[in-house]
């Protein structure tokens, strides 16, 4: 685990010699314990981890990386964790990849962030501290709907067999 933002290898999935899920998790936490919690539970879990400590790092490990999911909390130094989801939605590299927002700052629960969360581009939310069960299927779930996301997004772009696209002129 590095808290430089180095990819690092997936561990056993559930203690067991399990091959890795061939996913890799982007989380952009500017509190190295919380990092250091989610990557070791991800990685646990068989999951690769990437780790950004800032917005701005955030930004660059996904295009770069370009990971399954970003972990993003959204209080965050240099560029906070709104804005840099709102950079990652708007960029043709990284907009398909589905982001958890993370936050401690949920002074009512869900209810006083989703909708702003989710206008901001963010797939799932959680108000920290959550548990390593609540984590892990909130990661399952987002990344499922982004899965059907990306297939229905390639299903409709792609011509059928046999037809043409209609040409203006």
């Amino acid at each position: 685990m590095s808290a430089h933002g180095d990819v690092l290898p997936a561990g056993p999935m559930n203690g067991s010699s399990a091959p890795a899920r061939g996913v890799t998790v982007l989380v952009v936490d500017d509190y190295e314990d919380n990092r250091q919690m989610y990557a070791e539970l991800l990685t646990y879990a068989g999951f690769s981890v990437v780790e950004a400590c800032n917005g701005a790092e955030g930004i660059v490990s996904a295009q770069l990386v370009l990971p399954d999911l970003v972990i993003m909390d959204l209080s965050l130094p240099v560029i906070d964790g709104w804005e840099a989801t709102r950079r990652l939605k708007r960029d043709d590299r990284t907009k398909h990849i589905p982001i958890l927002a993370l936050t401690g700052h949920a002074p009512e629960g869900l209810a006083g962030h989703s909708q702003s969360v989710e206008e901001a581009g963010c797939d799932g939310f959680l108000a920290k501290p959550c548990s390593p069960d609540e984590l892990l299927e909130m990661v399952e779930t987002v990344l499922d709907r982004g899965r059907r996301n990306r297939r229905d997004a390639e299903s409709a772009s792609i011509p059928l067999a046999g037809t043409r696209r209609a040409s203006g002129g």
